[in-house]
């Protein structure tokens, strides 16, 4: 069984921590971000120690620095999709093209989700329409 580590960082340690981690030869798995209970943005970077996990997140910002330039493109596509559902933004980031929104989406907030109960309801209507034709 994998053992995962959570430690907490300040945006002012996000570089260092990065440096040390790609210094010893550490995978960055991945980063995600996600807003908490409390509306803080959450920056989470996932690197693999040994076949374990070790986690550092980053809460409260809504500017992040990138590290793009010390973990290339397996930072950049995690920054890009990041800041293309989220209202954060990654200092020194060079961004391409939107990754998978439409080019017309406005980028105001985060991506609007279908409550599931709502999704069940419509779903159900479609199937009732079907049935009495």
């Amino acid at each position: 069984m994998h053992k995962t580590d959570i430690t907490y960082i300040n945006k002012d340690e996000i570089v260092n921590m990065a440096g040390e981690m790609i210094n010893q030869k550490r995978r960055l798995v991945i980063m995600n971000g996600y807003v908490n209970k409390e509306g803080e943005n959450v920056i989470a970077y996932n690197f693999d120690i040994d076949g374990d996990i070790k986690t550092f997140i980053c809460k409260g910002e809504k500017v992040f620095p990138t590290i793009t330039h010390i973990y290339k493109g397996s930072a950049q596509w995690c920054e890009e999709e990041i800041c293309e559902v989220m209202e954060v933004d990654f200092e020194g980031l060079e961004k391409g093209d939107r990754l998978f929104l439409p080019d017309d989406f406005d980028g105001s907030g985060q991506i609007l989700v279908t409550p599931m109960e709502e999704l069940r309801n419509r779903n159900k209507n479609k199937d009732n329409e079907e049935e009495n034709k």
